[in-house]
């Protein structure tokens, strides 16, 4: 990908990560994100009009969660394609005027959630996911929620594995700077190391019955 921030249609996190006054967002695995926390609702709320306006003027399709806790925006990666190019200049707008609005940029609390369906190399399970949670594909093995709301799928084969049995996980994308706290407060809930050799950009991690869940940070700091 183009590592410039003007003049290609994508570039990586990096490169996000890169430009002027994006300190208070990470790169997800739905692409770049930042929470500012708030007092109430209407001080939440307060940031919508400078976010459609600065959306409007970069050319970007935010997401935009209100809650009285505070408000998330989101440039969710709506093709793959990765991140837009415009996406750091509509970032460090949205801080200016967070920061207008006195509402408190906090990147810890960034993140998206994924469910990786595993199946047998032999089986799509796709089909029947898409229709079962009113999903639409993206791509060619992942499957999203039309409002992203819900966690997107990926769906890869297991080689050789026995047919009929699926193994599902799930994938916590979280700020670089934050993964091994995360680690850290599941191996003290009760988890278990599975394998951290791909660390520091995913820890596989098992629950106490066995349930699977990555750590993963590659996507805040990859390209």
């Amino acid at each position: 990908m183009d590592e410039s921030t003007s003049g290609s249609e994508s570039i990586s996190a990096a490169a996000f990560h890169r430009a002027p006054g994006v300190s208070d967002w990470h790169v997800t695995g739905t692409g770049p994100q930042a929470v500012f926390t708030a007092t109430s609702l209407a001080h939440a709320a307060s940031l919508l009009t400078p976010v459609v306006a600065a959306a409007e003027r970069h050319g970007i399709q935010p997401d935009i969660d209100v809650r009285p806790e505070g408000v998330v925006v989101r440039v969710p990666d709506r093709t793959t394609d990765g991140v837009p190019a415009a996406a750091a200049d509509f970032a460090a707008e949205v801080s200016r005027a967070a920061a207008e609005l006195q509402l408190t940029p906090d990147p810890s609390r960034a993140q998206s959630v994924g469910i990786y369906v595993a199946q047998h190399s032999q089986a799509d399970a796709r089909p029947f996911f898409i229709a079962a949670l009113g999903y639409e594909a993206l791509g060619d093995t992942d499957a999203v929620d039309p409002l992203r709301c819900g966690p997107q799928l990926a769906f890869n084969p297991i080689t050789g594995d026995a047919p009929a049995r699926g193994r599902t996980h799930f994938d916590v994308f979280v700020p670089a700077d934050q993964a091994r706290a995360r680690v850290d407060a599941a191996l003290a809930a009760g988890g278990r190391l599975v394998d951290d050799s791909n660390a520091p950009a995913w820890w596989s991690l098992a629950s106490p019955d066995n349930h699977g869940v990555d750590i993963a940070a590659w996507t805040d700091t990859y390209g």
